[in-house]
């Protein structure tokens, strides 16, 4: 059994009329809608002054009102993983690739190791290398991020955010570690796309 519907109190009824008299519609309504309100005793639709007017009527397709957005591109790939085929990630692991260019950041502070690797990136793009050992030295073991630019193995716990962020970042196809014979844990390899 349904409860009678309640009206509504005078103060609910000015509330109310308030909040209709500042409703701007989408477009006119129709004029059996205009008749059937005020044959049900409702207030007629109120028209804001400063409303744009509606757009015109068109028979057919209707233009879109916005032009469509871009393509969402996906989000940013980790550098560190992707963009290369199965062939470089085994010649890669064997060192079976030598480095065309060689970038060593060992005894610089953040900053200058910041630019020398920008600088260094530069070089490697302008002589055309597809293959930059990157020399950063080992990483520390470090559980607290905040802190991670203050302490031993600072550079190699920057790199990935510089090379993401950096001028380059377009460039890189992938970041890798590199193989013990070009330096292991303290280096990565850093592999450049093919210039177009």
């Amino acid at each position: 059994m349904r409860r009678p519907l309640r009206g509504l109190t005078p103060e609910e009824a000015e509330l109310w009329a308030k909040v209709a008299a500042s409703v701007v519609p989408l477009r006119n309504p129709s004029p059996s809608g205009e008749r059937g309100l005020a044959e049900q005793g409702g207030a007629e639709p109120a028209v804001h002054p400063d409303a744009p007017p509606p757009p015109p009527k068109v028979r057919g397709r209707v233009p879109p009102l916005l032009p469509p957005a871009p393509p969402r591109n996906s989000a940013p790939r980790p550098l560190d993983r992707n963009g290369l085929d199965s062939s470089w990630d085994r010649k890669l692991a064997k060192a079976a690739i030598a480095p065309d260019f060689t970038l060593d950041l060992h005894g610089h502070s953040l900053d200058s190791a910041h630019a020398r690797l920008d600088h260094g990136l530069t070089q490697a793009v302008a002589m055309g290398a597809r293959l930059v050992l990157l020399i950063t030295g080992r990483p520390r073991p470090s559980d607290d991020h905040a802190s991670r630019g203050e302490r031993r193995g600072a550079i190699r716990a920057k790199v990935l955010d510089w090379l993401a962020a950096g001028p380059h970042a377009s460039r890189i196809a992938a970041v890798r570690p590199a193989h013990p014979k070009h330096g292991g844990a303290g280096a990565v390899y850093i592999v450049l796309k093919r210039p177009r």
